[in-house]
């Protein structure tokens, strides 16, 4: 069969690459053509129709300035989509451009379906984009325990097959490089600032100054994939600094704690059991905090505390995200004290929940079976 498939980011590129070798798997005449990155294209060995470098737009006013390119990209996906014309089309994440291709495919390709793998993270806001989903989506495969209930609200059934970040952690190779091997597991605290150079930017200056605070311990920056060392020695200036890159879990593994830029990063600590700080830096600092408040539409930003439904790690962001509060919570889990403890206990909970590994090879069965069963009828 033939699937065409649409991821806009780094995180999209990994996940769909990880599908596009189990799809292989469950189906040995499937073919690829795609929207997405580095790892996708090894994976269906060709290149993407539109490298995720060209799609990754962060924020209204960004992508109103790449407008055109947006629009262009559009453009270019729908007229691959219509030449190729698969067997299913499937979306992972990125909704604001996926959605807009389900609706012309419903459009003008009658009958093909379209799968969402990951879903986009309307429960957080924009909640009316359930709407669209219901109408748009044939098949939802959740990655995410707690989404399940959260769409059973409007009626809508999703499959949760899952979460990627632990297959991820359950298949890493555990090798040190000269740099973890030399770290101290009781003086090691990890910084992980983002994957984008905008996070990285904002977070990474307040992370190394709360790092001054504590002279007894070594602070090890973790290097995001696709971010070349010249932008962290541009960041982090005149301070002391050490950057390890292309190995984050190693990092962690040997980290007595973490303090961890919210995103999957935060869920990916807490499997590894290392007690974290989140923040969040935004412009905005006290007016984003109220915005947050009216708009978002829970109670916490950090995946490790959504799938517990309680707090299990602090969550500092915008203007809460300061050095004093951060120096604080930090050194409350770097001893052995009940605060530690106790956030030990919650991510033990949160790995049961999230259960066993293999979210890529039960969504591509479930896919496949569907598939197969759609063209019996």
């Amino acid at each position: 069969m033939r699937y065409f498939i649409i991821a806009g980011e780094a995180s999209g590129d990994l996940h769909a690459s990880n599908l596009i070798n189990e799809l292989k798997e469950a189906d040995k005449k499937a073919d690829f053509q795609f929207l997405g990155g580095d790892l996708m294209a090894t994976a269906a060995g060709k290149a993407p129709v539109i490298h995720y470098r060209d799609m990754a737009f962060m924020g209204f006013i960004n992508v109103a300035l790449n407008l055109r390119t947006v629009l262009g990209n559009m453009k270019r996906c729908k007229e691959a989509l219509a030449a190729y014309k698969p067997d299913v089309l499937i979306l992972i994440d990125y909704p604001s451009f996926n959605l807009d291709i389900a609706k012309f495919a419903k459009k003008t390709m009658a009958g093909m379906p379209v799968y969402y793998y990951i879903s986009p993270k309307i429960w957080a806001w924009k909640t009316w984009r359930v709407k669209a989903i219901k109408k748009l989506i044939d098949r939802m495969y959740t990655i995410l325990p707690f989404e399940t209930e959260f769409y059973k609200q409007y009626g809508y059934e999703v499959e949760y097959v899952g979460n990627p970040s632990v297959d991820a952690v359950a298949r890493h190779m555990w090798t040190e490089s000269e740099e973890t091997k030399a770290l101290d597991t009781k003086r090691t605290v990890a910084l992980l600032a983002g994957s984008r150079k905008q996070e990285i930017r904002m977070c990474l200056p307040r992370m190394l100054e709360v790092a001054e605070r504590f002279t007894d311990y070594d602070f090890v920056v973790a290097g995001a994939p696709g971010v070349e060392e010249s932008f962290y020695k541009e960041v982090i200036g005149k301070k002391h600094a050490t950057v390890v890159f292309g190995h984050t879990y190693d990092l962690l593994k040997k980290s007595r704690a973490a303090i961890v830029n919210s995103g999957t990063a935060t869920l990916e600590t807490a499997l590894l059991r290392v007690p974290e700080v989140v923040v969040y830096n935004l412009t905005g600092g006290r007016l984003v905090n109220i915005a947050q408040k009216l708009v978002i539409k829970v109670k916490w930003v950090s995946l490790v505390n959504l799938i517990a439904n309680r707090e299990v790690v602090p969550e500092l962001i915008a203007a809460d995200f300061t050095v004093e509060k951060t120096a604080v919570a930090l050194a409350k889990i770097l001893q052995e004290t009940a605060e530690r403890k106790k956030m030990l206990e919650g991510m033990d909970e949160v790995i049961e929940k999230l259960g066993a590994p293999g979210a890529a090879k039960k969504a591509a069965r479930a896919m496949v079976r569907d598939l197969e069963e759609k063209n019996k009828q």
